[in-house]
């Protein structure tokens, strides 16, 4: 089975932190001018996904945002799929957000905003990152996806989460830039397998056709999607047993030894 498209995670995958490496980007650029399509899926939000893939060079890729909640085209600047949190859930998650010490972050339509105490130094938000005090009603629309660290909130989510709303929200683990446990919260219906499937259709491909790369929880589903899925060496085992290929960890620039080694 031949392959013609990449579709990779960027935290914990394609990123080190927020840094891209030299081999990472100069060895999908090389996958890129090769002729592979190249989609990036990440938990977070479009914009960042697309300054990084600006870096690699890419350009009118699709964009897979959100942990799936989201597929952009960057060609046509719209949406492909925009999939939104059921508002009962999001009361509940605001609620304990506001009640709780953790760090929560909830993507409306251009804009993330950002919960914590004490307030994060300028420098820690980006372009299209707000800080708010509490959760209230002024967000002017239903997240996309919400993400929460801290114990004590993690565990008070996931209790409701299973009381009520299972059938219709996921929760991920997943591991953040600072290398501490972050779920990642989307409706059911949003998830990199169902996004996959999303841009896709768009590229005028099959999944069969992708490579996809990626390290936590939520890339099972693109795993299962893709032709060929390769799991970073840092992973756990759960992750790696979903792939059929495992590469070094993110630290050892996994993903370009995989693309250097098997696909160029």
């Amino acid at each position: 089975m031949t392959q013609h498209a990449l579709a990779i995670d960027l935290d914990g995958t394609l990123l080190v932190g927020e840094d891209l490496s030299t081999a990472n980007r100069d060895a999908v650029r090389a996958a890129s001018d090769a002729g592979y399509k190249v989609i990036i899926a990440t938990a977070r939000w479009r914009q960042l996904a697309e300054r990084i893939g600006a870096e690699i060079g890419l350009r009118d890729q699709p964009v897979i945002a959100c942990s799936g909640a989201q597929v952009y085209s960057t060609a046509d600047q719209r949406d492909i799929f925009d999939s939104r949190l059921p508002e009962d859930f999001v009361t509940k998650f605001y609620e304990v957000c506001n009640n709780h010490r953790c760090i929560a972050s909830a993507t409306v339509d251009n804009h993330t905003v950002l919960c914590m105490q004490p307030k994060p130094a300028p420098e820690f938000l980006s372009e299209e990152m707000q800080w708010i005090e509490t959760f209230g009603d002024s967000l002017g629309a239903l997240p996309r996806i919400a993400t929460l660290q801290g114990t004590d909130a993690i565990g008070v989510i996931k209790e409701i989460h299973e009381a009520g709303f299972a059938d219709r929200v996921n929760i991920f683990d997943s591991i953040g830039p600072s290398g501490r446990l972050v779920i990642t919260i989307t409706a059911r219906d949003a998830h990199k397998g169902t996004a996959l499937d999303k841009a896709c259709n768009y590229l005028g491909i099959e999944t069969s056709d992708v490579v996809a790369f990626g390290d936590a929880d939520n890339d099972i589903e693109m795993f299962k999607r893709a032709g060929r899925s390769v799991a970073m060496g840092q992973a756990d085992e759960t992750v790696k047993a979903a792939a059929t290929d495992v590469t070094t960890s993110h630290e050892e620039d996994g993903v370009a030894r995989f693309i250097r080694s098997e696909l160029l």
